[in-house]
């Protein structure tokens, strides 16, 4: 039998552990699945952490086609109990399928509208967009007699034979933005895949990754990256020879988001992450990656980033693209996955 004086250390004990804040439970582990590029996934969780100390996060991280095609796989036994940091045009097609759980996060009337789910209770938020663009190596060019392109079209023209990298879209975000908006653009039966056609020839190889076209080009391996502006804006801060080119014809782009898989069994931690996710501190975290958030009034300006840009971010469908999906990666594959490099 215990003694009254030992029992009332151990309540002494148990309050100045409360009173100094030390948890009393182990902290909330979350898996959350994600395609924000691995260098930023640190400072996602060491940031969200200091407002969310109780909440652990373990990521399982692949670029988008990856992630997209592991949580379809998982459908009927999910294992993510988040996605944060998605393409909306993934996170669409999964809320197809009715593998997300609707949920209105604190405060998300303070977003762009444009950056939530229209539906009544949103299975998904908006984080961040990035926009598709041309990084042109201005060194390596001219060491090929190569002239800038205007155009997606210019493209096609003979000169840029072997000089071209593009992401492939099966597994990569980037990729299906920019196969999803040239249909949209140029035709969705026959004009946008007459366009693919001919890029094709010009196609020295498909990357895995969306970022990894501009950094080729900023290495100088390729004179021209098919990638996003802000990579682009990036590598050019950091001193490399290249120019962020704009199509004038426009360019597509996609917003990164975030969701809660449906059959979570930590809900709660879930909602907080969510909430969380969508704050103006997380929002300037996002901005350091991202020139375009969902909050408006905090993004900053970013080097480098194109003036015309977001005026030249086509009107895009957001659910055409989604509902296609699979048939668009199909054909894009039956024609062109030749070029792909090895995964």
């Amino acid at each position: 039998m215990l003694k009254p004086r030992f029992m009332q250390n151990l309540l002494f004990a148990a309050l100045a552990a409360f009173a100094s804040g030390q948890p009393a439970l182990a902290a909330t582990e979350l898996t959350v699945y994600t395609a924000v590029e691995a260098e930023d996934l640190a400072r996602y969780a060491e940031t969200f952490n200091q407002d969310h100390p109780d909440i652990k996060i373990k990521w399982v991280r692949d670029s988008t086609g990856i992630v997209t095609a592991k949580l379809l796989a998982e459908k009927n036994n999910p294992q993510a109990d988040v996605i944060w940091g998605l393409a909306a045009t993934s996170l669409l097609l999964l809320k197809s399928e009715g593998m997300l759980e609707p949920y209105k996060p604190k405060g998300v009337e303070k977003l762009d509208p444009k950056f939530v789910d229209k539906g009544a209770v949103p299975t998904w938020v908006g984080m961040d967009a990035w926009v598709a663009s041309v990084c042109y190596n201005t060194v390596e060019a001219a060491r090929h007699n190569l002239s800038p392109p205007k155009s997606w079209r210019d493209l096609t023209k003979p000169m840029y034979k072997g000089h071209v990298i593009m992401p492939n879209p099966n597994s990569s975000g980037t990729g299906f933005l920019d196969v999803s908006s040239w249909l949209q653009m140029f035709g969705k039966d026959k004009g946008g895949w007459e366009f693919m056609d001919a890029l094709h020839q010009n196609i020295a190889r498909y990357t895995h990754s969306g970022s990894k076209p501009c950094k080729l080009a900023a290495s100088g391996e390729i004179p021209i990256g098919i990638s996003f502006a802000f990579r682009g804006a990036k590598s050019k801060a950091q001193g490399a020879p290249i120019d962020i080119i704009v199509p004038e014809e426009g360019v597509g782009w996609d917003m990164e988001a975030t969701a809660i898989v449906a059959g979570t069994s930590k809900l709660d931690a879930a909602r907080t992450l969510v909430d969380w996710s969508i704050t103006r501190k997380a929002n300037e975290m996002y901005n350091t990656g991202y020139a375009v958030v969902a909050m408006p009034g905090v993004a900053k300006p970013v080097e480098h980033f194109p003036p015309n840009l977001l005026e030249k971010m086509i009107d895009n469908d957001f659910e055409w693209a989604a509902n296609n999906r699979k048939a668009i990666l199909a054909e894009w594959l039956r024609r062109y996955d030749s070029k792909s490099e090895a995964q």
